[in-house]
């Protein structure tokens, strides 16, 4: 499939006026070895965008494709309307700046306070002083459900908490778009739930646009304004939108075997989450 020559900073016509990342014809390999290809999906500003699928289907690698951290084999990523891949290094570091990464281990230095873990970002991108500083690592702690705890290390507390102070420091420049990678991983279903609370809350407070790589079906159900399924198998997307739409809607076995658990979850109980 021939893939059309643009400027990379011109939108196309066809992308809706809330579009915050549109995926067109992407195509994601590792030495020739294809991952992901034929991906189109559209994340809207201010959603809740979950990528989902099996374990190595590459969701991960996707979300690597988005924030920067992978170039596509073919393909765009368009975020505000511009070509990520395709813009000037420069353009690139603006675009990335916007970008706040939850990773699955929360990211934090261990030899580094809350405060200082948040602080680095502040310190390196932002003329404010350390006083300052402190300040907005208070405020993001706060904003997470960790206000004390600025001078606890990483050790010092749970894993449910070493997850929000990961979310604080993502939070530290005040980014448009939030990517969390598998933000549930390791947590008990109840501290899961409460995550998933403040992802919510997060959201409606704040306004960012924020896309979650999960398979975990609870959170996939309680927060996602929409979705993609990626097939392992097939290598490419089977299917996009909210996800209790497709669940009732979709007739694809592979996603309705994902989002039953194999047939096994009664999908009155699914939605009803």
């Amino acid at each position: 499939m021939a893939t059309e020559v643009v400027d990379p900073t011109a939108a196309s016509a066809a992308i809706a006026p809330d579009a915050a990342i549109v995926v067109e014809n992407l195509e994601i390999a590792y030495d020739g070895f294809v991952v992901q290809r034929d991906l189109d999906f559209t994340i809207r500003r201010g959603e809740i965008f979950v990528i989902m699928g099996g374990s190595g289907c590459g969701k991960s690698t996707v979300m690597r494709c988005l924030t920067g951290l992978k170039p596509p084999a073919r393909g765009r990523v368009l975020i505000d309307g511009t070509s990520y891949w395709e813009a000037a290094p420069e353009e690139r570091e603006r675009l990335g700046r916007n970008f706040g990464i939850v990773y699955q281990s929360g990211a934090l230095w261990s030899s580094m306070t809350l405060a200082e873990n948040i602080a680095l970002p502040l310190g390196e991108y932002t003329p404010l002083g350390p006083a300052e500083i402190r300040d907005v690592a208070a405020l993001k702690l706060a904003l997470v459900g960790l206000a004390g705890f600025e001078d606890y290390y990483p050790s010092e507390i749970s894993g449910g908490m070493r997850k929000r102070a990961g979310v604080a420091r993502a939070l530290a420049l005040d980014p448009e778009y939030l990517f969390f990678d598998e933000p549930s991983a390791g947590l008990d279903p109840i501290t899961s739930s409460l995550l998933d609370d403040l992802i919510l809350e997060l959201r409606d407070s704040l306004g960012a646009t924020m896309v979650m790589v999960t398979h975990e079906l609870p959170s996939i159900f309680a927060i996602a304004d929409n979705s993609v399924f990626l097939d392992g198998e097939t290598k490419t997307m089977l299917a996009t939108g909210n996800p209790k739409a497709l669940l009732e809607e979709c007739r694809d076995p592979k996603v309705h075997a994902f989002l039953t658990r194999g047939g096994k979850a009664d999908p009155g109980e699914r939605l009803a989450t």
